[in-house]
């Protein structure tokens, strides 16, 4: 089993393997629109696995966790190509989750 990789490591292997072309990073409307596709492929294959609608004989095997990573990957190229810490923006937003929401949802009894 690999060891696990914290949010600025994922951000710095991204970073390097897109460093390694020309191109570099797609401009942010591109990224959007990438980041898009790879949400609606993973949708398909939630249905697929979970849903009413399975899928077809011809269809190409893929699964919920290659989805979630095509979907992942892009989306830590629009943060790093915005300049945006992941680690940062999660905090942030766990943060307003748990003080707006602080008592929003029923909390499980502590054991």
């Amino acid at each position: 089993m690999s060891e696990l990789k914290t949010m600025k490591t994922m951000q710095k292997e991204v970073d390097a393997y897109i460093s390694s072309f020309k191109e570099g990073y797609f401009p942010p409307m591109e990224l959007i629109a990438r980041m898009t596709e790879e949400l609606g492929e993973l949708s398909r294959e939630v249905q697929h696995v979970h849903g009413m609608k399975k899928k077809k004989s011809s269809e190409s095997a893929s699964t919920l966790t290659e989805e979630t990573g095509d979907l992942l990957f892009v989306l830590i190229c629009f943060a790093n190509a915005q300049g945006i810490e992941l680690t940062e923006a999660l905090d942030t937003v766990l943060n307003k989750f748990k003080t707006r929401d602080a008592d929003r949802w029923t909390k499980k009894e502590e054991i």
